[in-house]
Parts: C-alpha cells; sequence; structure tokens
C-alpha cells in the first residue's frame, strides 16, 4: 500500500504492508494518490507523537546500522541527540551515524530529524528545511502537551 500525506510545502510519501511493516519514507513535492496509515495522518496533524502500530523495516537489521537506527527510535519525542552521542552507545564513530541517517529509508518512523550535529543541525535529505520543520512542529507539540493535564496528553 502507498499514498502520501501534506507536511508544510512537501507531501510525506509512504509504502507499508498489512502487517504495518513500512519498507519506504521520503518527501516529495507531488501528492501521491492512495491511502496513508492512521498513526502517520495524525502524527502530521500534532495529535499523535507516536507511529505506532507502524515498525521500520530497519528494526529488525542486525548491523551496526541496525543498532543505530534502534537507538535513534528511542529518542524521545521533540528531544534531539547528537551523531557523537548515539555513536558512544553503539560503539562506532560519529560518521557511521551519519552514514546511516542518510541511508534511513523511513525517515520520521527512525526519526534521523532528532539526531544533530553538536555545532548545529547536521544535514537532511532531501532539504534541511524539513529537519527544521520537523524539529519545530514537535517542540510545538510537545510545549502545548505539557500545558495540559496527564490525561489529556496524546
Amino acid at each position: 500500500m502507498e499514498g502520501s500525506a501534506k507536511f508544510g510545502l512537501w507531501s510525506v510519501y509512504i509504502r507499508w504492508n498489512s502487517d504495518n511493516v513500512v519498507s519506504r519514507i521520503r518527501f516529495v513535492k507531488q501528492v501521491v494518490p492512495g491511502p496513508v496509515p492512521l498513526s502517520l495522518s495524525q502524527y502530521l496533524a500534532g495529535k499523535k507523537t507516536s507511529l505506532s502500530p507502524l515498525t521500520s523495516i530497519h528494526e529488525l537489521d542486525e548491523t551496526t546500522f541496525g543498532r543505530i537506527y534502534r537507538e535513534v527510535l528511542a529518542i524521545p519525542y521533540g528531544e534531539t541527540r547528537t551523531y557523537g552521542e548515539i555513536a558512544k552507545i553503539v560503539g562506532t564513530g560519529p560518521r557511521v551515524v551519519g552514514m546511516a541517517m542518510k541511508r534511513n529509508m523511513t525517515p520520521i518512523l527512525i526519526p534521523c530529524h532528532r539526531v544533530v550535529a553538536v555545532n548545529g543541525l547536521g544535514g537532511y535529505s532531501p532539504d534541511i528545511s524539513i529537519k527544521k520543520d520537523l524539529l519545530a512542529f514537535e517542540a510545538r507539540i510537545r510545549e502545548k502537551n505539557s500545558r495540559k493535564k496527564p490525561e489529556q496528553v496524546i
């Protein structure tokens, strides 16, 4: 199954199967007709901070990249970690973490936008403005949720 949902000036294209395993997410300029999982629509609307029950194909990867992806998946919504912090936990170098982020086939789901350089944002494909927008979006939703009563938080 595949389709896209809007996020600012971009469309978020997603391909997934009936087991909710996502094989591809990418940012595109054109709308791709078709359905999208409810959790993605809710996330992009700021109504949900998780994409559960969706899972990434990367979560089953047993390589160094797989360990990196699982560590990035553990970064809480609205927070960031540096390439170096992830590298230290996984036992590799920051450049390896950067390469894994560049090869991430399921951004947002494996939230590579939450991985930043020690002195700035780092990179993001296809456009660094998407990373800025995602981080600002999550910060706004997190701030909004922090003002709610605990039973109201999404």
